[in-house]
């Protein structure tokens, strides 16, 4: 046994919220990423501003785009991917009469001789033509696999990548500015969609091509900018107050309250009865003082078991 006064008071702190489970520490931050960072070095900033080592991201950015990127801590990093599930809002801006292999600014743009020039009229009547479910093509440039393959690493290497379309949603699309070449338009869109992507799609359309140049995600599920902490303000002793309870992931599942009798059998990992419940889809569940218990299914007629759980206390 480690005699506390055998080590530094940090390290003493270090060792106890790894007994506790870093009690406390469970949640979620709504952080404004900025531009020139990837996701995973946010990750890694929160990580040493907040002293917790279990820290996780729902729905990356890529280094151009800015906005809303929801990190989640300790247990709350086994909700990311109801996080990732929700809608996502984005701003972006494309230039026309260009292309590049990454779809973006960020690769080596070329602008294309004679291009053609919409007028506004004709942009506005293409918007409309990929609102609703769509088929699309991923970039080449994108972390999907291809062969047990990065298909990123594969275009790098100026490999030829194939991509599957596959079905995604856009639930509104609109133009909010267009003075050519830039197209800037609002959008809300499915997990998996590929903005910059949807902008060669509607360029094509159009009979021209377009890059991406600017992207911000204003906002995912229940999660907005306008709420959002911008990065560099985040600090050691100010991360807490800004810290989302885990059910925040959740809120948009079904809910229903657990007696006390039946969060003791919930987190033995034994079904309880329930009446009046749809025990067809996911149902979170909370306890008498509102925190997070565990997310439910259906385990036959009238009775659902966990599928999470989540400990006390968080």
């Amino acid at each position: 046994m480690v005699r506390r006064d055998s080590v530094g008071g940090e390290k003493w702190n270090e060792m106890r919220g790894e007994r506790l489970g870093e009690v406390g520490r469970d949640g979620l931050l709504n952080v404004d990423k900025p531009t020139g960072m990837t996701s995973r070095q946010v990750v890694d900033r929160v990580r040493r501003v907040c002293g917790c080592r279990k820290v996780g991201h729902a729905g990356t950015l890529d280094p151009l785009a800015s906005g809303v990127l929801v990190v989640c801590l300790g247990q709350a990093t086994r909700l990311v991917e109801y996080v990732q599930q929700r809608p996502k809002r984005y701003v972006a801006t494309f230039l026309l009469g260009r292309c590049s292999p990454t779809e973006d600014i960020e690769g080596e743009v070329t602008e294309l001789a004679d291009a053609a020039v919409a007028s506004r009229e004709k942009v506005e009547e293409a918007v409309r033509r990929f609102t609703g479910e769509i088929w699309q093509r991923p970039p080449a440039f994108s972390a999907l696999k291809v062969a047990g393959r990065r298909a990123y690493d594969l275009a790098r290497k100026g490999l030829p990548v194939r991509l599957e379309p596959r079905r995604i949603v856009i639930y509104r699309l609109e133009v909010v500015g267009y003075a050519y070449p830039a197209l800037q338009l609002e959008i809300e869109c499915s997990s998996g969609t590929y903005v910059r992507s949807l902008g060669r799609d509607l360029a094509e359309s159009l009979g021209t091509g377009a890059v991406m140049s600017s992207l911000v995600r204003t906002g995912i599920g229940e999660f907005s900018l306008s709420e959002a902490t911008a990065l560099d303000q985040l600090t050691s002793e100010n991360w807490a107050e800004r810290l989302l309870p885990p059910r925040r992931a959740v809120e948009h599942l079904p809910w229903m309250r657990l007696s006390d009798e039946q969060v003791v059998e919930i987190r033995a990992g034994r079904a309880i009865a329930v009446e009046g419940v749809d025990c067809e889809s996911e149902i979170a569940a909370d306890d008498a003082e509102g925190r997070l218990v565990a997310l439910l299914k259906g385990r036959g007629p009238g009775r659902v078991g966990p599928v999470r759980v989540f400990s006390a206390g968080k």
